[in-house]
């Protein structure tokens, strides 16, 4: 095991008498004031001067290992092409490729009059403008995001949105392509979507609350003096406010960029509102008048109704809509409006079938589905027909990628798998028959690894595990050619398990240095993810939470079982939920584990989801439950909850994360357990914390630095095995 310096006394954070007191039950939490009362604005001292504490502890305890993670850093490093580009795509009036400059930490965008391809080639390289570069945007930042880019439909106007802290609060700047100036309109404290209007004066974008809620949409025609005097956007016309907290807004302009479309939701449960773009009903009738909206263009698809969740895409075909209405697996509706009495179901959702997407184009219907766990795309014609689009692997993963219109002929998809490096693939789509005909991919980008990547040194495999409850859990593994079972080779499990959303088996660049140190590399799709449909994420939620937990802890030891992993030799990893799931498996069962890493851990989850005034509280409740007003949740949440449940025993090795502006996992929640771990824990094993003092949820954003945090968490990995950085 992983020690801790014995010459060097750890942070101790102070403990303050608080309880709270819900459904006759008392807990006291005396971590509590890590709570800045301020936040998001964090100011208190004694906070930061604690988090400065383990900041600075983490620096010092890591210090001697500083030339083997730049070393590892190096290493990953250079299977990065530094001069990667994307894969050209057309929309409007233009052509647009990003690249990056070699050394540089961010995309530089570019743009050209739209050509009739080739894009290969010398074609690919002609003529090409510089249109944004994030690099000068990021300068002097200590965290750049870029939200969007947007062109208005007749070319002229560039609207970008940018984060530049983490906090996911994004600015709106507008710049004129034809004269290069930048207009003052201005619009801060936005979600970073936005749409135009098809008269190039006119856009939509999200509101944020206080809270970090996106929840009003507003329209703002370029000129008008309506942003305010803080740039809040405050004289710009409302064309939806959402009520309830416990849904968010977001926007999206169809396939066809003929309708906006509003779309309100929680975890279970959406309505979708459409706006025609070629007539929004916004309206300035003087230059000097403040702009209206009139609101009688904008139309429910679907009035709200508990559980179903459904969304709305257009193109030439028409309306094309996703909904569990008939199927909790979902099923592809065609209409001619967007209303639902309109809606004809063209492919159902079943047991084995899971429909997780789809797109619009104007002669077909592109459907992310799921058969059998297995991802596949689905190509749905107007008569209700479909074919498959044929994978040539066992074990992968493929989605719609960038699909920018719906009058394209082809369907762009991204393909990964444990073996094979991200992939982008155009397969063009013939109707000639009425039906639809895919033809022979054409591969476009295979993602390049200038140190050399032979995919012949490396073997994956799937398993079914059975969990105590005698649920069948895929398991995906990748490991070196050259290993065998039973001998006692580290490895390293990761998890997640929430939301619906599933880990794929997908390709990472980092994580061929630890399989190359002879890890076995795994992931448990444990329930509460959507790897085997809706009926698996429904059965790691609520009050069946804990088998996600269980889940877990019975791959763990079916994994040592069967000699993939030697007694006590799994390093396990998770972020958000996932470092909620580390924290559960710790206290379940701290012997079988080696190491863990806890990534921006929600482990504070009793206090958070009794705290309404959070910005992700009520969103949350259909996904954990309400402990406010339901005893039932209350104390079922209270029984697993990662920091309430703590003990005074040993725990392996553990490595924290955390970001001083994270708005959906805040900071006090890595600060508070390992706050609380340090006090209870009997062993003498590493705790270390490091959080990101200019940063939110992802880390750090430049993609080196955010290597740089993946070799550090790598280092550790190697530590907890005592391997060393040279091959085993």
């Amino acid at each position: 095991m992983l020690k801790a310096p014995k010459n060097l006394t750890p942070p101790t954070a102070p403990t303050k008498p608080h309880s709270f007191s819900h459904h006759g039950d008392t807990v006291s939490d005396p971590y509590y004031w890590l709570k800045d009362p301020g936040y998001p604005d964090v100011t208190d001292e004694g906070i930061l001067g604690y988090l400065r504490e383990e900041n600075n502890y983490y620096e010092i305890v890591t210090k001697d290992d500083k030339p083997q993670i730049d070393a590892l850093f190096e290493e990953i490093k250079g299977r990065v092409r530094e001069d990667d580009e994307g894969v050209p795509y057309q929309h409007g009036l233009y052509d647009f490729r990003w690249a990056f400059t070699p050394g540089k930490q961010y995309r530089t965008w570019y743009y050209r009059p739209r050509s009739d391809g080739p894009f290969s080639g010398e074609g690919l390289a002609k003529n090409w403008d510089v249109l944004f570069d994030e690099n000068t945007a990021a300068d002097g930042l200590e965290y750049f995001k870029l939200g969007i880019i947007a062109i208005s439909p007749d070319g002229r106007y560039m609207a970008t949105s940018a984060d530049t802290n983490g906090s996911e609060r994004y600015t709106i700047t507008v710049k004129d392509l034809k004269t290069g100036e930048m207009l003052p309109d201005t619009l801060t404290e936005v979600s970073g979507e936005l749409v135009w209007a098809h008269d190039s004066q006119t856009f939509f974008y999200v509101r944020v609350s206080k809270e970090w809620r996106p929840y009003q949409v507003r329209g703002h025609i370029l000129g008008t003096d309506s942003v305010g005097s803080n740039s809040d956007g405050s004289g710009d016309p409302i064309i939806y406010e959402e009520s309830s907290a416990s849904f968010f807004v977001h926007i999206h302009a169809t396939g066809s960029t003929d309708y906006l479309v509003i779309r309100c939701a929680d975890h279970v449960t959406a309505e979708n509102h459409v706006l025609d773009l070629k007539n929004t009903g916004l309206v300035q009738k003087s230059a000097s008048s403040v702009p209206i909206f009139d609101g009688k263009n904008l139309i429910c698809a679907s009035p709200r109704r508990e559980n179903h969740d459904y969304s709305v895409d257009h193109a030439g075909l028409g309306f094309v809509i996703r909904s569990n209405k008939n199927h909790m697996n979902y099923g592809v509706f065609f209409a001619d409006g967007p209303r639902e009495k309109s809606w004809l179901e063209q492919l159902s959702g079943n047991e084995t079938r899971y429909i997780r997407g789809v797109e619009a184009f104007d002669s077909f219907a592109a459907v992310e589905d799921r058969i059998d766990g297995l991802d596949q795309i689905t190509l749905l014609s107007p008569d209700g027909s479909a074919c498959q689009i044929p994978m040539n692997e066992a074990v992968y993963e493929v989605g719609l990628a960038n699909n920018t219109e719906g009058s394209q002929g082809f369907v762009r998809l991204g393909f990964s798998s444990l073996l094979t490096p991200p992939t982008v693939l155009d397969v063009p789509v013939s109707m000639a028959s009425g039906e639809c005909q895919p033809a022979e991919p054409i591969v476009r980008k295979v993602q390049e690894i200038p140190s050399g990547y032979d995919r012949s040194n490396y073997r994956s495999e799937r398993l079914m595990i059975t969990a105590r409850d005698g649920a069948r859990v895929p398991v995906s593994l990748v490991y070196r050619a050259d290993w065998q079972k039973n001998t006692n080779v580290p490895m390293h499990l990761y998890g997640y398990g929430a939301y619906g959303l599933g880990m794929s088996p997908s390709f990472s660049v980092p994580r061929l240095s630890l399989l190359d140190r002879g890890f076995v590399y795994a992931i448990a799709h444990v329930r509460g993810g959507d790897e085997l449909g809706k009926g698996w994420y429904e059965s790691g939620k609520l009050e069946a939470r804990c088998n996600t937990f269980n889940d877990f802890v019975d791959v763990a030891k079916s994994l040592t079982e069967q000699g993939y992993a030697a007694d006590g030799g799994i390093s396990i990893s998770g972020g958000s939920a996932g470092g909620e799931l580390m924290g559960a498996v710790l206290n379940q069962a701290p012997d079988l584990f080696r190491g863990a890493v806890l990534h921006v851990p929600f482990v504070d989850v009793l206090n958070t989801m009794l705290d309404a005034d959070l910005p992700l509280t009520p969103i949350e409740w259909p996904e954990w439950g309400n402990p406010i007003e339901d005893a039932a949740a209350y104390q079922n949440i209270k029984g697993y909850c990662p920091y309430t449940n703590m003990e005074a025993k040993a725990y392996p090795p553990m490595f924290v994360t955390g970001g001083l502006n994270d708005p959906r996992v805040t900071y006090w929640e890595p600060a508070k357990w390992t706050a609380k771990m340090r006090s209870l824990k009997s062993d003498d094993n590493l705790l270390i914390m490091k959080i990101n003092m200019g940063a939110g949820h992802g880390g750090k954003s430049g993609r080196f630095e955010r290597y740089y945090e993946v070799a550090e968490e790598y280092m550790f990995l190697i530590n907890c095995f005592e391997v060393g950085l040279g091959n085993i």
